[in-house]
């Protein structure tokens, strides 16, 4: 059976963000049931909103708008293919005040559909004809990191085989190649002391690539900006050409590896890279990479409403980033072809979130093209005083629980009184109300205001020793930002 039918039969996964348990993608098509079936409990639109509770408090229309929109992902990969072709993603456009969750519901979504995943700014978009990042720059940046996934998802199914083969590679230099009933009784002899780790100080010798200790190592540079997909291409060939690499993913003649003497121990990795290297050459990873993004990739649009104008005004922005960005963006989230250095992809499937404050505007005066393409609007409400308390204890690695392992590690017990929590949570609404509304980002500026005599201390300490935080350590840290006129160093 050859490689690339061996490794089509396994299942595999990809992420930008770290996710908390495994799940399964149809980046390669014909996967087991049992994987189908695992990976049709974990998209139930219960157990997203399950999941995501267990980072993120409250905002639960927001939830169940991402969990509808990643379990449609699932359903329509199950339809027809001719009617597949007809159905595409609804995207969504989350409305809210800064710090109520907008960014982390999107982020978190991504690690639980697997899928890949990019977050920009719109604000670092110009329209296009100005010096700037055009928006086409975002389908890029989705397929670099697509591409650095898909060859660390095959890296990974290709290990456990890879260490095998240099396993026995480092036995044929041992002992030779395999050969007699007694050269095999020697071999597994020596095969049993290599497991043990008994024979890593002993030193063989290896061909190591040359360029393997600078990965940087581009000779070639055509112009200064990496906007340009076929510059980039280019640039990527010539810099394979001058590092002994004949553009197809195989070494030339030109002495691109060199023999060295090694401990067995740091051989092995040596070997292992290579090996890795070798068998990726039979997997086509920009076609992989390619097909990910198409299907299941999500772009999540910050702080759209920044490049929104309002419509009472009659003047017209000349801004570079305003409403031109919007009209760039129009055939972007429409579906359109975008020319990269991998090939061109296909945005028609991709799922865009946009999200926004809108203080100074309204969602209506966005492009009414755009409005349109952003049909599912979800608001996300702000935070009260019992949101900021259910921050502070509901969440898997909530600020008090982050707090208590840092000063852990000095070996100093630390403890909340439930009191000293809810005052916590009331000073940080009341200074919300007060001085200026960021949400939960204020909890990290109350959090750290109480803990820094607190975490200066705690070096000097004796191991056992036990600091606790009351009711009374609160109100005395924060009075001084309650009274004090000029506040401006508490705010964010």
């Amino acid at each position: 059976m050859s490689l690339r039918s061996e490794l089509s039969d396994s299942s595999f996964s990809t992420s930008i963000v770290e996710p908390d348990f495994e799940e399964e993608n149809t980046v390669v098509q014909d996967e087991p049931s049992s994987a189908e079936s695992e990976m049709e409990r974990k998209l139930r639109p219960s157990e997203v909103v399950k999941e995501l509770d267990r980072h993120i408090v409250g905002q639960g229309n927001a939830k169940k708008a991402v969990a509808i929109a990643l379990r449609n992902r699932w359903r329509r990969r199950q339809l027809p293919k001719e009617l597949m072709k007809e159905v595409t993603p609804r995207n969504v456009l989350m409305i809210g005040p800064t710090g109520c969750g907008k960014t982390e519901v999107a982020r978190r979504m991504a690690a639980l559909g697997d899928a890949p995943f990019i977050k920009v700014e719109a604000t670092k978009f110009t329209e296009v004809g100005y010096h700037g990042r055009d928006v086409d720059q975002i389908i890029r940046d989705l397929m670099d990191i697509s591409m650095i996934l898909t060859r660390k998802r095959w890296t990974d199914a290709l290990r456990e085989q890879a260490k095998e083969i240099v396993e026995e590679r480092i036995l044929d230099l041992l002992t030779g190649p395999a050969g007699s009933d007694g050269g095999n009784r020697g071999r597994e002899s020596f095969r049993d002391m290599l497991s043990k780790g008994l024979l890593d100080a002993q030193e063989i010798e290896v061909e190591v690539p040359e360029s393997s200790g600078d990965k940087s190592n581009n000779v070639f540079t055509i112009g200064e900006s990496s906007n340009n997909p076929n510059v980039v291409a280019m640039s990527d060939f010539l810099n394979k050409i001058a590092n002994g690499n004949n553009g197809n993913g195989r070494k030339g003649n030109g002495g691109s590896s060199e023999r060295k003497t090694l401990a067995i121990r740091d051989a092995r990795n040596v070997l292992l890279q290579a090996e890795i290297d070798r068998m990726l050459e039979q997997v086509d990873l920009k076609k992989e990479a390619v097909a990910a993004v198409e299907e299941s990739g999500i772009v999540f649009i910050d702080e759209i409403d920044k490049i929104c104008t309002s419509r009472d005004f009659s003047t017209r922005s000349a801004d570079a980033s305003a409403e031109g960005v919007q009209r760039d963006l129009l055939p972007l989230v429409e579906g359109t072809t975008i020319n990269t250095k991998y090939g061109n992809v296909n945005t028609d499937y991709i799922l865009f979130v946009a999200s926004g404050a809108f203080h100074a505007v309204k969602p209506s005066d966005m492009l009414p093209e755009l409005q349109g393409r952003l049909p599912i609007r979800v608001e996300l409400n702000g935070l009260t005083e019992d949101d900021m308390y259910r921050i502070l204890t509901e969440p898997v690695a909530n600020l008090v629980r982050q707090q208590v392992e840092l000063i852990s590690t000095e070996g100093v017990t630390l403890s909340f009184e439930d009191d000293a929590v809810r005052e916590i949570a009331r000073m940080a609404a009341l200074l919300n109300k007060t001085i200026e509304n960021i949400g939960a980002r204020r909890l990290h500026t109350v959090m750290e205001r109480i803990m820094e005599e607190l975490s200066f201390e705690a070096a000097e300490l004796e191991p056992g020793t036990t600091l606790t935080v009351n009711k009374e350590l609160v109100q005395k840290r924060l009075s001084e930002v309650m009274v004090k006129s000029d506040v401006s160093k508490y705010i964010l």
